[in-house]
């Protein structure tokens, strides 16, 4: 446990010292929508401090543990496994959004260097003119996630081929408990001895918070093809999911079960379908692509997907339109030796033209209130999961229909050994400060506004639990550890014992987002 500082006005005032006071606050609103990730609320706070750059920052955390303060760094907000929830009552939330800097893109040595508050959507911007990206280029939330919370978290989505978002870091600037500013690894190599990198990434800040990242950047496909398919088993899903990341053939590689692809389509509207494609081929100088595009989006409907059915999509980036072609032609075969039917590739398409579109879908389409869990499993052992998983359920049908509960799964290839499976459950409850903030207005004022509920709040936390055993039993990896899940039960013991032993090397007093990864 962390020590807590004995006079919050006195730790406040040298906090305001070293860095002025317009970049604290302690209105009790700000601290109350800070204080809640997308599914719990923390301890309460003592203030927010928004640093503008690194110095800053570091004097800042300084001045914070000298007195006794615990800290705890929050990026985008789009967490919801405790990530930035503080463990201890009056804990400093270091809010990092004002960090927002591209610093430098060296399309020459294909690197770039942001604050660690900057999001995945700004870098992206910064990037097309050189026609480049970062290997793993960010999550559907990109439009809010930050690269500095990302890394931290670890997380994956666009690029899964190329791995997580962790694997992409070459270096991070971090601020030690102390205020000291390391610098880890080289700013064009990360494997330059111990991989000091790799030590601060996927640590949710409980080692020292990131100020900079420098990132691998790749050359951008020129060529981008794209396929849907039906699956009427989830052993046939799984076989042609599989098939294809061992293979390697597509950028990007998912699926829904038949539950969230019905949520799924029940989202957005045609026409905004329509007009992101239109944009999308505008981009790449093509608006006659674009139309007719649009025009097979809403032509196709939404209803091209069989209710009970399993859809995986993929979408193809190679250099050059002939690879692409070789590639879908491959992934045609694994689909139809898996039981597999193609269907319209609406989807990836509208995705892909769409990237980091706005992040109403942290709500469900009626506005219930959502949150993940998931599990990273080898191919060998998808099927086993998924099965556990929907018993699991099953034993609990009666109380989740009786309380409005849904779930249904999100699938995603993150390498050739490993894919993801993504429980997500829908309530009925009150939406937070969070959620109102996140959303955009007009979409907001079009959903339902529920009464909280807290049983149905109480089920899905017992359901999620219980997915997390289930992973825990089939010695699942996470990313977003965070508070919520068992790091300590999955580590080696000894090897958990060098962990802490690094905790308390850098971080002595234990004040660097306590409780979180379990330390």
């Amino acid at each position: 446990m962390s020590a807590v500082v004995t006079n919050a006005d006195e730790g406040l005032g040298a906090i305001a010292n070293a860095v002025g006071a317009e970049a604290l606050s302690t209105d009790p609103q700000e601290l109350d929508y800070l204080g809640h990730d997308v599914f719990s609320r923390g301890a309460p706070l003592l203030a927010v401090f928004r640093p503008k750059d690194k110095q800053m920052l570091a004097r800042g955390i300084a001045a914070a543990t000298r007195h006794g303060i615990a800290l705890v760094p929050r990026g985008g907000g789009m967490s919801y496994t405790g990530g930035y929830l503080a463990s201890v009552p009056g804990a400093l939330l270091i809010d990092l959004s004002a960090m927002n800097r591209v610093l430098e893109v060296n399309a020459i040595d294909m690197t770039a260097t942001v604050e660690a508050g900057c999001t995945w959507a700004t870098l992206r911007e910064a990037l097309k003119p050189h026609g480049l990206r970062a290997l793993a280029w960010g999550t559907l939330s990109g439009l809010k996630a930050t690269i500095g919370g990302s890394m931290s978290q670890n997380a994956v989505f666009w690029g899964a081929r190329d791995g997580v978002i962790a694997d992409g870091a070459l270096r991070f600037e971090v601020v030690l408990a102390d205020g000291r500013l390391i610098s880890t690894g080289s700013g064009f190599f990360r494997s330059f001895g111990p991989d000091l990198t790799g030590l601060f990434a996927a640590d949710t800040g409980a080692l020292g918070i990131k100020a900079t990242v420098t990132l691998q950047l790749v050359r951008e496909g020129a060529a981008l093809g794209y396929g849907s398919y039906s699956f009427d088993t989830a052993e046939g899903f799984f076989r042609a999911m599989s098939g294809v990341a061992r293979e390697g053939l597509a950028a990007e590689n998912f699926g829904f079960d038949p539950f969230l692809q019905a949520q799924r389509m029940k989202r957005d509207s045609l026409s905004a379908d329509a007009r992101s494609l239109v944009n999308m081929m505008k981009s790449q100088g093509s608006a006659w692509k674009g139309l007719k595009e649009g025009a097979k989006v809403v032509a196709a409907g939404r209803s091209f997907l069989e209710a009970g059915s399993f859809s995986l999509h993929v979408v193809c980036e190679r250099h050059h339109e002939s690879a692409v072609t070789a590639d879908l032609a491959t992934i045609d075969q694994l689909m139809l030796e898996a039981g597999g039917k193609a269907v319209e590739n609406t989807i990836p398409k509208v995705l892909r033209a769409n990237p980091f579109p706005p992040v109403n879908s942290m709500v469900g389409p009626a506005g219930e209130r959502w949150v993940p869990v998931h599990g990273l499993l080898p191919h060998s052992r998808l099927l086993e999961g998924w099965r556990r998983l929907q018993e699991h359920f099953a034993g609990r049908q009666e109380d989740m229909e009786r309380l409005g509960v849904g779930v249904g799964s999100l699938f995603a290839a993150v390498s050739p050994s490993v894919c993801l499976i993504e429980p997500v459950f829908y309530w009925p409850d009150a939406l937070e400060e969070v959620h109102r903030r996140s959303l955009e207005p007009a979409h907001l004022a079009k959903l339902r506004q529920y009464p909280p509920s807290e049983a149905a709040r109480s089920l899905v936390t017992e359901l999620r639990g219980g997915v997390i055993d289930i992973f825990r039993g089939l010695d699942a990896a996470h990313l977003q550890i965070a508070r919520a899940y068992p790091l300590r039960q999955a580590s080696h013991p000894a090897a958990w014992e060098l962990l802490l032993a690094v905790k308390r090397a850098v971080d002595p007093s234990n004040l660097m987002n306590p409780g979180s990864l379990g330390l």
